[in-house]
């Protein structure tokens, strides 16, 4: 049986070339599950991101100083001091949360790509946090701050382009207000 899938415009594939498209789909459809899984495994990070800052000894703490940080710029010297004040529970957080480099012991480098994508979110939602929030200068605050190399920042800053500019994702949250 002849189908239009298996005929070019004027020739019927010979069996070396069916062969070859039988193992072409044979890749395609495991490429398919895994970008399901991985998937899957983002699905269960945005259903449970940050849910430590909401129960002891997180929820006080980040009550009391949420407000705080909306009025300062992110990476001053303001910032850092009211994250070292904020030190109790900013431990037990990067403990329980792993898209943090602190949680693991060598920082980025202990992250897998699900971590690191779910890090650069929240960078970019974290930005809404900030009255003068820029995903950008996050970006090379937070290189420098966890020795992110120059090729992982571009991929960032290219992913936050793609984002904003391919879908509907909150386009404000590019630059400054």
């Amino acid at each position: 049986m002849k189908t239009e899938f298996l005929m070019t415009e004027e020739t019927e594939l010979s069996i070396a070339e069916l062969k070859g498209n039988a193992a072409t789909l044979e890749h395609i459809s495991k490429v398919r599950g895994l970008l399901q899984r991985a998937a899957i495994e983002l699905l269960k990070r945005g259903e449970f991101h940050d849910q430590s800052k909401l129960e002891p000894p997180e929820r006080e703490v980040f009550a009391e100083y949420s407000p705080r940080l909306r009025g300062v710029t992110f990476g001053s010297p303001q910032y850092f001091d009211y994250l070292h004040e904020m030190n109790s529970a900013l431990e037990h957080h990067y403990r329980f949360n792993r898209h943090h480099p602190q949680f693991f012991e060598n920082g980025v480098e202990g992250m897998n790509l699900i971590d690191v994508l779910e890090m650069l979110l929240d960078w970019l939602a974290s930005t809404k946090r900030h009255n003068d929030g820029d995903i950008m200068n996050s970006i090379t605050v937070n290189s420098e701050r966890f020795g992110i190399s120059p090729q992982l920042a571009q991929i960032f800053r290219n992913t936050v382009r793609d984002l904003v500019t391919e879908t509907s994702f909150a386009p404000d949250l590019l630059g400054s207000r």
